[in-house]
């Protein structure tokens, strides 16, 4: 696998678009990050790092509005194992006027674009989600 992040949106997509309500992913540090900015904006209900013989899983509880629609609507990877995006604090945008959320890797950790913006630190651009 070349590109474990947009393995990982792929299949949050997947199991939302057949109405799923948990999907599993291969463990990794950088993936809990993720997930945890995920879990704090709203678009999960939340993730449980699992082990079984050695190998270690995310389980991913998807979060659904009362009339059964998925709380995310789309994701998109924007930094690709081919070409890498660096974006400086200035150069952010915030996704959708602000109905979604950008996610960066910078120096201090894994950040929103919003507290990338506050903070004024730039990183690898990651993904989107909204």
């Amino acid at each position: 696998m070349t590109d474990p992040v947009a393995d990982m949106l792929t299949r949050i997509m997947n199991a939302v678009r057949v109405k799923h309500q948990e999907v599993v992913v291969p463990h990794s540090k950088l993936k809990e990050s993720i997930l945890e900015i995920f879990k704090d904006q709203g678009y999960i209900k939340n993730y449980r790092v699992i082990s079984e013989n050695n190998k270690k899983d995310i389980v991913i509880y998807l979060k659904y509005t009362e009339e059964g629609e998925s709380v995310i609507r789309g994701a998109e990877k924007v930094s690709k194992p081919g070409r890498r995006i660096y974006v400086k604090s200035k150069n952010l945008d915030i996704v959708l006027g602000g109905l979604g959320t950008g996610v960066v890797s910078t120096s201090s950790g894994i950040k929103t674009v919003k507290q990338c913006k506050k903070e004024k630190v730039g990183g690898e651009y990651l993904c989107k989600i909204w």
